[in-house]
């Protein structure tokens, strides 16, 4: 769309807008019937550790959305010289999983406990075997459970449990609603009725009758909505709160709040069946869709659904690229002390770049980049760990290598379930996140990580707040009956350029000898968290 154009779509709302909530920055994209980005803005943020939970601020929470939102308006304003009043149509997404509780009144009931908690093991153990279905530590049924487990004294209060995005969505609309996907990270789904699996719910409520609550488990459920519906508008407080300048109108209609691994379903077209997804970020998790049921239960193995519904295999590592980036701030740092101020973007892509003229398996190096626990590996707390034998090949090429390797290591151990025990078929995985506007390099390291072949688009770095307007655009502007996967296919990504590479047979030998020296090593690991304390000291 031209200049001219784009004003038109501005000024009569015919634009979507998708804001996600990530681990470190909070992301808002507009984009227009093209589904070509207008315009963004983010904001920056971090989560904290507080009386023993991975928590992220509630004035955080509110203060990144309305400066995401306002930056993203500004460059509207700046660029084509109209306000900003009017939207099409809105989405949230957030961080899938966690915990958030609310009372009758709406007061939250606890600080937000957010997916990176390893801390519901007695829960979400119990409730595997119960349901005879994985319910992994994140998801919020194992926060609930744990804490009734625990005798917390706020659970009795509960009238309402919600993720992040089901908050946000809430807040805005008063409607306690929330995507499929989304709610696949809360409860168990039923693929038959698109709803809760009715079963679990019961077991559940028989499981925790004797302790007396005057609730039931679906009464405090978000009600589930699929992909194309409409699930509220933009209240009045909602459009205040949104646009601090208080020029967006009300009334607009909101698509279902989604998770973080929905959106990169649709930011990467990966929601038909015997697709996949690898979403690259603080935590990492693939996504498979399904064409038939796995065998057996797999602790290592969640399922989820796609926004529309369909069954997916996800392999969510906790741990991803922190230490990784940890490292790029230290080289950082030495960079300026020597007195050159190297662009950040031009250090990294440098660095990176190294580990392709690395041994193929990391010269005998080995990392583990775990700032928390990690559940595929078994570990309940983490350390970020660096080690080497004297035989080992040391230089920069090597050390960067082994912690792109590491960075998917945990992911690595999953896959192969699917793979190799499962006998999953994937015709290709399509990469998003920010590692990938590096060329080249992260691809690669994921394919012989996977041994698939790994595609990137252009619109790799607009990850899942471009995702999830597509959502909202979706709802607003599908034809009748259109399915979420033939939008995608003939609308969206009809000429979409994506850049396929095949496995590397060279990494692929690398990678697998890596990957059991990395296994060797957890006892490393776990020695780490045993003996040197989160404050450094015994």
């Amino acid at each position: 769309m031209n200049h001219e154009q784009i004003q038109q779509a501005v000024t009569g709302g015919d634009t979507s807008l998708g804001i996600e909530f990530g681990s470190t920055r909070i992301k808002a994209v507009l984009i227009d019937r093209r589904f070509e980005t207008i315009a963004s803005g983010s904001y920056e943020w971090e989560n904290l550790l507080k009386d023993g939970y991975w928590t992220y601020n509630l004035t955080d929470i509110i203060t990144g959305m309305q400066e995401a939102y306002r930056e993203m308006k500004e460059e509207v304003e700046r660029t084509y010289g109209v306000p900003l009043q009017k939207i099409g149509s809105i989405g949230f997404s957030a961080m899938m999983h966690g915990y958030m509780a609310f009372d009758s009144t709406g007061e939250m009931l606890v600080p937000f406990r957010t997916w990176r908690n390893a801390t519901t093991g007695a829960a979400a153990k119990e409730l595997t075997e119960r349901f005879q279905f994985n319910i992994p530590e994140r998801w919020s049924i194992a926060h609930l459970y744990q804490a009734m487990l625990n005798e917390e004294q706020h659970v009795p209060r509960i009238d309402f449990i919600t993720t992040l995005a089901g908050f946000i969505h809430w807040l805005l609309t008063g409607n306690k609603a929330i995507g499929i996907g989304d709610g696949s990270g809360i409860f168990p789904i039923d693929e038959a009725t698109q709803d809760y699996h009715a079963v679990m719910i019961e077991q559940f409520d028989e499981l925790v009758a004797a302790k007396g609550y005057s609730w039931k488990l679906k009464e405090i459920l978000p009600q589930v909505y699929g992909a194309g519906e409409q699930a509220g508008v933009l209240s009045e407080a909602g459009a205040r709160m949104l646009d601090v300048s208080q020029q967006l109108q009300p009334g607009i209609p909101l698509c279902p709040p989604e998770g973080d691994a929905g959106t990169g379903m649709v930011a990467t077209n990966s929601v038909r069946k015997r697709t996949g997804n690898v979403s690259v970020g603080t935590s990492v998790f693939a996504m498979i869709v399904l064409e038939k049921e796995l065998s057996k239960v797999y602790p290592e193995i969640d399922l989820v659904t796609t926004p529309s519904g369909s069954p997916v295999a996800m392999v969510h590592a906790n741990n991803c690229s922190s230490d990784l980036n940890a490292w790029l701030g230290l080289f950082r740092e030495f960079s300026e002390a020597m007195g050159v101020k190297a662009d950040p973007n031009q250090l990294f892509g440098v660095l990176l770049n190294k580990a392709l003229e690395a041994d193929p398996d990391g010269g005998g190096l080995l990392s583990y980049g775990y700032y928390s626990g990690e559940n595929i590996t078994g570990l309940e707390q983490g350390r970020p760990l660096f080690v080497r034998s004297p035989e080992s090949r040391f230089n920069l090429a090597n050390f960067m290598r082994t912690h792109l390797f590491a960075a998917f290591g945990a992911l690595k151990l999953g896959m192969d379930i699917l793979t190799k025990e499962e006998h999953v078929s994937i015709d290709g995985i399509l990469a998003h996140g920010g590692l990938f506007k590096t060329p080249v390099v992260g691809q690669k390291m994921v394919a012989a990580a996977m041994n698939v072949p790994i595609s990137v688009m252009a619109t790799a770095g607009e990850g899942g707040a471009w995702g999830m307007a597509i959502l909202a655009s979706y709802m607003a502007n599908k034809e009748q009956q259109e399915s979420l996967e033939d939008f995608l296919d003939e609308q969206v990504f009809k000429n979409a350029d994506a850049q396929e590479m095949a496995p590397d047979a060279s990494d692929v030998k690398g990678f697998e000898l890596f990957i059991e020296r990395y296994k060797q090593g957890l006892a490393i690991e776990q020695a780490a968290v045993d003996h040197f304390l989160e404050n450094g000291v015994n």
